[in-house]
């Protein structure tokens, strides 16, 4: 033990000395002082470094830390902050959002040769898929108008959907060290991977335009619909992602189990086929006899995203669409049973394909967008609210 000095009065500080002559003594280079108070260990007296602290601080002695902290504003770090203040948190950090996914996004495909252009090739192929297998093998295709547009469309818009869902539900568990090592508010993760995944789908709508235009549809004023449908359906995505990213991070099995509901999920939204008219409306079809089961199909939130924008960019499928025209039992019913009518392959190839749209529509159009801002506004208020209940829990597993 070294002794840098004594104590030879109140305050006072001599040199450097030893320790001698029994307890409380301090001697100065040998010498044992032996005026004025009895001299002690400095380090006896010293102030513990709790009380130099709190002294400093204005805390009286017998004030309970609590209400010292009220007194300050002062809150435990690890609290979860209220809703409105961890809204606007959020806000705040929308610059590092944008550019999480936006690094994200460049460093995705950098070790593949075609980089950036596999956002674009991955739907393209799928779509090259599945009209091999639907369209050509099993004609599925039969009754749809401009049906290779039509499942580009879908695709597209799906895809989105789905790649929301799929990164959200692992968001947190890849993140773990980031989320471990700096205070930020951890909505920004799932946040970030809707915008990557935004990104994306505006790259790949480029390419789709190209498509539908190549295929001879017109540009109208009804493609600035789709900015609206896409608000909407960006919106129900964040709420989907919401939800999903706090699922993923108690859960490892909602990411094995989430690719076979989302491929459910997507036959059941008319991405290859049509649910409103050629499932809905032909006789043969299951559909037909199951008023109420159609309507649920029609109405699910990636339906409606994808028939709304459908509509907006392709002219073919809004002039088809049930309810287009005043109602028309006898074209109707050809459409549903051509054979009944003996019509021509090439006549209804051409003509009558389009008389779906005399038919009475099992869910409108001014219904689709009711639904469609409906589901937005649901999901984006229940994903927020719970994913920010469970804010503090993030990171401790």
């Amino acid at each position: 033990m070294t002794n840098r000095g004594r104590l030879s009065a109140p305050g006072e500080l001599t040199g450097p000395g030893s320790l001698d002559g029994g307890p409380g003594h301090l001697r100065d280079s040998g010498s044992q002082d032996n005026g004025g108070p009895a001299t002690a260990s400095a380090a006896a007296l010293a102030p513990e470094p709790g009380a130099i602290y709190l002294a400093d601080t204005g805390l009286s002695a017998d004030e309970p830390l609590s209400e010292y902290a009220s007194r300050h504003n002062l809150v435990p770090a690890s609290a979860r902050p209220s809703a409105l203040k961890y809204l606007r948190s959020l806000w705040q950090r929308r610059q590092f959002i944008t550019g999480f996914a936006t690094a994200s996004n460049v460093a995705m495909y950098s070790e593949a040769r075609l980089g950036q252009l596999w956002q674009v090739l991955t739907p393209l192929l799928n779509a090259a898929v599945y009209f091999l297998i639907f369209g050509v093998l099993l004609h599925i295709s039969r009754g749809v108008p401009d049906y290779i547009t039509f499942l580009v469309t879908g695709i597209f818009v799906f895809n989105f959907t789905q790649r929301v869902c799929i990164t959200s539900s692992v968001v947190m568990r890849d993140n773990l060290p980031l989320i471990r090592a700096l205070p930020f508010p951890r909505g920004c993760l799932p946040l970030g991977y809707v915008v990557i995944e935004l990104q994306q789908l505006l790259l790949s709508f480029c390419v789709l335009f190209v498509i539908i235009l190549a295929y001879g549809e017109p540009f109208t004023w009804y493609w600035f619909l789709i900015l609206p449908v896409l608000a909407l359906q960006t919106l129900f995505n964040v709420g989907c992602a919401f939800i999903l990213a706090r699922w993923g991070s108690g859960f490892d099995d909602v990411s094995q189990l989430l690719p076979f509901v989302i491929r459910t999920w997507m036959y059941a939204s008319g991405v290859i086929f049509s649910i409103t008219t050629s499932l809905a409306l032909v006789p043969s079809q299951s559909l037909y006899f199951h008023k109420h089961l159609a309507y649920l199909l029609q109405i699910n939130p990636a339906a409606v995203y994808i028939t709304l924008i459908r509509n907006s960019l392709l002219t073919s499928q809004r002039i088809s669409m049930p309810g287009y025209h005043p109602f028309n039992a006898l074209k109707c019913a050809m459409y549903g049973n051509p054979a009944k009518f003996h019509i021509p392959s090439d006549v209804f190839a051409n003509k009558v394909i389009y008389y779906s749209s005399y038919c009475k529509p099992i869910v409108t159009q001014q219904a689709l967008w009711g639904y469609a801002v409906g589901w937005a506004v649901v999901a984006a208020v229940v994903g927020f609210f719970f994913f920010w209940w469970a804010e503090t829990r993030y990171g401790r597993g």
